[in-house]
């Protein structure tokens, strides 16, 4: 027992030693991040797109995903996430925020109830910072920070130094999403001029401003990138489908095996099906915005301010758990009084 309790402790020092160094490392991963972005979009840009057919057709569509990319993930970076403790985020009038399909309240739940109950989130404190906090709010151990509707702490792969959460977590989903297409267009488009800068074709001339190296580089790049982000997009767009997040899917597989020990099942309350959970993540209807708000790089609000959330009728709180076996934040001080 004492020889598992010092490993125990080993493993809670390198996962805060981790945490410090995830924390300060932060900022070189984002300018990591938008150095390979604008590298990408300088190779396509300079050497594939000149020679697709149709350049008047084709140039916009590879125009707007690149807006939507850099755009995307400008926003991720740069809009809170939601902490508890900070004001409700009100929509901005500037030409970059979308109009919604009709006129809403700024605070409390955006959405009509249209087959959907509309609940005041419980608060319960946090056991880290002690503040009150809703229901699907988390503790940020980077951050130091309570988070409504936190997914996690992104430093890596996409380098926004900040974590998702109800504010932004959109933007990150878009971002993944427009990060497959172009790295999967560069990929496939640029399949030529990538043997071609190989030495596998006839052609001996590179009449290209990108160096043959950097352009190899980029190639190879696109493609792990595309098949590793593909990978994390369906696992996200997966769990929105489900109407949870990564933390809650982690909560939700203890939740079903604490019911399935009582002979019970476990039932998301926030699960109201996977084509309504994916209207209200993205906010698209007609209760929402439109859906051009998918294909055009504007700013939305969530439909709720993270107060109040949509449930099913008659779910008042997860089925198949009893009051006070939800599962809280793990606290610090747990492995010394161990």
């Amino acid at each position: 027992m004492l020889c598992a309790r010092h490993v125990f402790r080993c493993f809670k020092w390198l996962e805060r030693a981790g945490d410090r160094v995830t924390g300060a490392a932060g900022p070189y991963f984002v300018g990591l991040a938008v150095v390979l972005q604008a590298i990408g979009a300088a190779s396509f840009f300079t050497v594939i797109q000149p020679s697709l057919p149709l350049r008047w057709l084709t140039t916009p569509p590879c125009v707007l995903i690149a807006l939507n990319l850099f755009t995307h993930y400008y926003y991720v970076c740069t809009v809170p996430p939601g902490f508890v403790q900070d004001e409700v985020l009100q929509p901005g009038n500037g030409r970059l925020w979308a109009s919604p399909s009709q006129l809403r309240p700024s605070t409390g739940v955006r959405w009509s109830n249209h087959g959907i109950v509309l609940l005041t989130a419980s608060t319960t404190p946090c056991r880290r910072c002690g503040l009150m906090r809703p229901e699907r709010a988390h503790h940020c151990r980077i951050c130091g920070r309570c988070v409504i509707k936190y997914d996690h702490h992104c430093p890596l792969p996409a380098g926004i130094n900040q974590c998702v959460g109800l504010n932004n977590e959109r933007h990150f989903v878009l971002f993944m999403a427009y990060l497959v297409l172009s790295t999967f267009f560069l990929s496939i488009l640029g399949y030529s001029q990538a043997l071609e800068a190989v030495g596998l074709t006839y052609s001996r001339n590179w009449p290209y401003i990108v160096p043959q190296l950097a352009y190899i580089l980029t190639y190879m790049l696109s493609v792990v990138i595309c098949i590793a982000v593909f990978i994390m997009l369906c696992w996200h767009l997966w769990g929105v489908a489900r109407g949870e997040t990564s933390v809650e899917a982690q909560d939700h597989e203890v939740y079903k095996r604490i019911a399935r020990d009582r002979g019970d099942n476990f039932v998301n309350s926030f699960d109201l099906g996977r084509s309504t959970n994916l209207r209200l993540f993205f906010n698209i209807g007609p209760d929402g915005y439109p859906w051009y708000t998918l294909i055009l790089p504007l700013r939305i609000m969530p439909y709720t301010d993270g107060r109040s959330w949509a449930r099913p009728e008659g779910f008042q709180r997860h089925q198949g758990i009893q009051e006070g076996e939800e599962l809280t934040d793990d606290d610090d001080d747990d492995d010394d009084d161990a």
